[in-house]
């Protein structure tokens, strides 16, 4: 089983877009997928229309009184399953301070009973640097990481990779990034591009643009390559989707 985390720390960057069409993509690929809605805003079990909601909440699953299994939920799209987010999130960091040991391990505690059951997992994750994203950095084997081409993103990268490389139990993890919400007509999205790219060479080729139809998938809730597949944006995401699995 692969875990993957969907993350920035900015917001606003397209993190559940990217876990919603890459999921999508890797159940259509024949893997056993599940997406697990860490932000308590819900946003990936809107876009599978899925109440965002789990019975015990979040101590209920720290503290072993609900089993993840429980939660789960099978989306319209076949080996797709959805864990799905809950307003209780919001207090996850809180109730991880509380555990009795490795309060660092608990997402890769909660997900072992799952080994045999999913060939892939998708962490979509709130954007901060807290307890919860070192819980999220041990359990993931990759950080696929949304760049938006502008100064203050790059900033957040840098910031990353800084974090990673001063705490310990982080060497493993592999960190994706990949430009997001991309303007090719803009000269300063050009421009990041290219001298990021320069910098870093661990991103990505592909490059997601920014297209209405991307922000549609609100209103038809439901992935993009599943009722848009021969549009440009959906082409961009499989083109990423075939990086990761690569990259894997």
């Amino acid at each position: 089983m692969n875990i993957i985390g969907v993350y920035s720390i900015k917001g606003g960057v397209g993190k559940t877009a990217t876990t919603v069409n890459l999921a999508y993509l890797a159940a259509e690929a024949g893997h056993r997928t599940l997406v697990w809605d860490l932000d308590p805003q819900g946003a990936a079990s809107y876009f599978f229309r899925i109440k965002p909601r789990v019975k015990g909440g979040s101590r209920g699953l720290l503290r072993g009184k609900r089993s993840p299994d429980d939660a789960i939920k099978g989306t319209d799209f076949e080996g797709l399953d959805l864990l799905p987010a809950d307003f209780s999130y919001r207090n996850m960091d809180i109730l991880l301070q509380g555990a009795k040991k490795k309060p660092v391990e608990q997402l890769r505690r909660l997900l072992k009973p799952f080994v045999k059951e999913y060939d892939l997992v998708f962490f979509d994750c709130p954007p901060s640097i807290s307890l919860m994203s070192e819980n999220i950095f041990r359990a993931a084997d990759a950080l696929l990481v949304p760049l938006i081409p502008s100064t203050l993103s790059a900033r957040t990268l840098a910031q990353l990779l800084d974090f990673l490389k001063t705490e310990d139990g982080f060497g493993a993890l592999r960190v994706l990034p990949f430009f997001s919400m991309v303007d090719v007509e803009r000269a300063l999205h050009t421009e990041t591009i290219e001298r990021l790219s320069a910098e870093h060479p661990e991103i990505l080729p592909a490059v997601i643009p920014l297209a209405p139809e991307v922000e549609r998938m609100g209103l038809h809730r439901m992935p993009l390559p599943a009722y848009a597949p021969s549009n440009a944006a959906a082409g961009a995401y499989r083109a990423l989707w075939d990086e990761v699995a690569t990259a894997l």
